[in-house]
């Protein structure tokens, strides 16, 4: 079955989110369904939202809840429940990670633009990209040429080179990956992806940390109130959360550092190998970056929409402990499990 592509803009924002997945993108048997779509809750639970705007507000209910909800128990609903609840269990709804987590349900993500970053959003990551394609336009075209503007401008230069030393260059870059000539631009659309898919979650980590830090600020503030400095609970409470935030932001920063150093790798010593090798390593962990950011995100979300004003010490202590905690242990048992597992 094949995935359709989104109907809406707003769906075409939330395709470029890592907790929001619009099940209309899916090819579901049930036309009520698709009105709906899955989200992480702040304790990183996945529900089935079914509206949400400004008056009302977000209907959520549970994935278990959408039978009753709907009033359905047809052979239909019942696949459409059991490939929610596969999917459900992702720990992001990322583009990249749903790629990965869709395969494993035989459902066809090939070619389908509603797991692809939107076009604002591509055209967002431009410099970011720019760290990955000035190499490759410099190792081809030389430093005059190295603000390409957009990967598919890239992919137009390369398939078609004007410059004789261009495609001598090209030549020799398709002799060391072996492969012919006319397959460079299928290779730069893959080079493309991957290092978009790098680009996305970097930009993600650029928004978040900031949160975080604003956030470990705010936090601290409580240290001074009377009623936590008296409370040695409640202060180890906000050192565990404040130790493991600092840990993860500065895991996660570390793995960006380590792929960062790799692309500069492949660039030394272009080869099929060192290709293949940069490719895997990253795509294995687009699932556990995405799970980590989709955790710090929703969270530092609904910190600064709650807290945008301040907040007493109470209502402080109470959003920390009952949204805060939440889910943590877990977002911290990801980045633990793949801080070391940077090798390939």
């Amino acid at each position: 079955m094949r995935l359709k592509p989104p109907a809406s803009s707003e769906e075409d924002d939330a395709r470029d989110a890592l907790h929001i997945l619009p099940l209309s993108i899916l090819p579901l048997e049930t036309p009520g369904l698709r009105r709906a779509r899955l989200i992480k809750n702040v304790r990183l639970e996945t529900v089935a939202e079914l509206f949400n705007d400004a008056q009302t507000g977000s209907g959520q209910i549970g994935i278990n809840q959408l039978p009753k909800c709907f009033g359905i128990d047809d052979p239909e609903f019942r696949r459409d429940l059991r490939k929610i609840a596969q999917i459900a269990e992702a720990a992001s709804f990322d583009v990249y990670s749903l790629r990965l987590e869709l395969r494993r349900l035989n459902i066809d993500v090939e070619d389908s633009d509603a797991l692809r970053l939107s076009q604002a959003k591509r055209a967002e990551l431009t410099s970011y990209m720019r760290v990955f394609t000035r190499p490759l336009i410099e190792h081809v075209y030389g430093i005059q040429c190295s603000e390409i503007a957009s990967m598919d401008e890239l992919i137009r230069l390369f398939a078609q080179p004007d410059v004789e030393e261009a495609r001598r260059r090209l030549q020799m870059t398709a002799d060391r990956l072996d492969i012919p000539l006319q397959e460079i631009p299928a290779f730069l659309e893959e080079y493309a992806d991957i290092f978009l898919s790098l680009a996305y979650f970097k930009r993600c980590l650029d928004d978040i940390v900031p949160d975080v830090q604003g956030f470990l600020g705010w936090m601290a503030e409580l240290y001074q109130v009377s009623e936590v400095r008296r409370d040695t609970r409640q202060s180890r409470m906000l050192n565990e959360i404040g130790h493991d935030l600092t840990d993860i932001a500065t895991s996660i920063t570390g793995r960006f550092e380590s792929f960062d150093n790799r692309s500069r790798d492949f660039w030394r010593d272009i080869n099929p190998h060192s290709f293949r090798s940069i490719r895997d390593l990253i795509v294995t962990h687009h699932l556990t970056i995405g799970g980590v950011l989709c955790g710090l995100a929703v969270k530092m979300n609904l910190w600064k929409h709650r807290f945008a004003r301040g907040g007493g010490p109470v209502r402080r202590l109470e959003f920390i402990r009952s949204e805060i905690l939440p889910g943590l242990a877990h977002i911290k048992t990801i980045e633990q499990a793949s801080r070391n597992n940077l090798g390939g």
